[in-house]
């Protein structure tokens, strides 16, 4: 009798009854049962999955994206991210970004670029000639300019190429910077408040902003731009100036690396994300363009991924990106590997608690922690799963194309994986 209960146990604790359970609950779905959905699950090694459903199949990831940026990340970067390179060049410093969105960034520890530029009595020029790019990601809505979660891309951010507005009272607010209170304009026939498109008038009406309540607005940036808000924000001019830098350059380091992952990881700040991958590209000596980070990366550190990576921009903006259940798992996998576990779990939304997470698992301790992604009828979660006894788990759980209520599917990955969490 010992003996049979002993082997009842192994097979309920087996990747077969997981993968029995996953196909039975997905089956008889209601919420599931019209749209797409992929799900692998695996050990934190080995390439055998303890259960799946559709993972070879290819998905939007949306956010799910920033995990391979995360990753690309840990490949190329050391504790503290490279901030700024410069040339001393007689009684001129010319500088070049490295893609760094730090410099004055509201949600981001202090850099230590502003000491080093503050510090410096040269003139100081800024080059931008590294920076090979567009403004926007491939894929990208270009109508989204006013949204927040849509700042353009550039070689060096300032205050994370965003404007931000404070309600005081609800017809006050104030903006910081202040560079921009000149460039306000009351406008009755809008609500809210709108930037226009190629330049940096802010249309705001009578109501703009509820007291207490904060809205970012992306900024339209340029070269100019640059400068100008360096140069405001430093107290001092700086210019600029339209020259290669072929020779070897010094660096300075701004903000200690895991300070930009966790804030990328658990607000799902597309703007680092994005700004990650160029930040990438200089490390390998790379021009500083997202098309040639992504794929130094697939080539060195995912060539070994099960399905080939159709990987676009580095915030999961694009819809253009996609990529199989199995590929995510095997990437946290790879993940794992490169960080301790109490690290990571602090870096990614937990369950409950969290970040994006923490309206979901809720009413019992972490046990999930991963990285949503989702924009209209998508919600994928991929990421970490530590079951009552203990054991870790990798899983991706995408859904594509679906009608129903973003809060329908949300409620069902949680009731699932859960369940998982419980039995297995």
């Amino acid at each position: 009798m010992r003996t049979l209960l002993s082997l009842l146990t192994v097979f309920s604790l087996s990747g077969c009854s997981v993968s029995h359970y996953l196909k039975r609950e997905i089956k008889n779905s209601p919420v599931l049962s019209q749209q797409h959905t992929g799900i692998s699950i695996n050990n934190l090694t080995g390439s055998k999955a303890i259960a799946s459903y559709q993972s070879d199949k290819y998905f939007n990831p949306a956010s799910n994206t920033k995990l391979f940026s995360f990753y690309a990340g840990l490949c190329a970067l050391g504790d503290s991210l490279p901030g700024l390179e410069y040339l001393e060049w007689g009684e001129l410093l010319i500088i070049r970004g490295t893609g760094d969105p730090s410099l004055f960034h509201p949600d981001l520890p202090h850099s230590a670029v502003i000491d080093f530029l503050q510090s410096r009595k040269e003139q100081i020029f800024f080059s931008p000639v590294n920076f090979q790019d567009e403004r926007y990601g491939p894929g990208w809505a270009w109508s989204d300019y006013n949204d927040d979660y849509q700042p353009e891309i550039s070689p060096l951010p300032v205050y994370g190429n965003i404007a931000r507005f404070t309600g005081l009272t609800d017809r006050q607010f104030r903006v910081k910077p202040k560079i921009w209170e000149k460039s306000l304009q009351p406008d009755t026939s809008i609500v809210g408040i709108k930037r226009e498109e190629f330049q940096n008038t802010f249309h705001y009406s009578p109501k703009a902003l509820a007291a207490g309540k904060t809205r970012d607005v992306p900024v339209h940036m340029s070269d100019a731009m640059t400068v100008k808000l360096l140069s405001d924000a430093l107290k001092k001019e700086i210019k600029l100036i339209q020259v290669p830098l072929t020779i070897e350059l010094q660096t300075v380091k701004s903000i200690p690396s895991d300070s930009l992952y966790m804030r990328m990881m658990q607000v799902s700040d597309n703007m680092l994300a994005e700004q990650l991958m160029l930040i990438y590209a200089s490390a390998k000596g790379l021009p500083l363009n997202t098309e040639k980070a992504i794929e130094h990366a697939k080539k060195n550190y995912l060539s070994d991924m099960p399905d080939n990576l159709v990987w676009k921009d580095g915030s999961g903006l694009s819809r253009y990106n996609l990529f199989t259940p199995r590929s995510i798992t095997t990437l946290l996998q790879k993940i794992y590997a490169k960080v301790p576990q109490e690290r990571l779990f602090k870096i990614l939304p937990n369950g409950g608690a969290t970040g994006s997470l923490k309206n979901m698992f809720k009413g019992q301790e972490p046990f999930i922690f991963a990285k949503t992604g989702s924009f209209s009828n998508n919600f994928n979660l991929s990421g970490y799963l530590v079951t009552k006894k203990g054991k870790t788990l990798v899983f991706s759980f995408m859904n594509n194309n679906f009608t129903k209520p973003s809060s329908e599917v949300r409620k069902e990955v949680e009731r699932i994986l859960t369940e998982i969490h419980n039995k297995f």
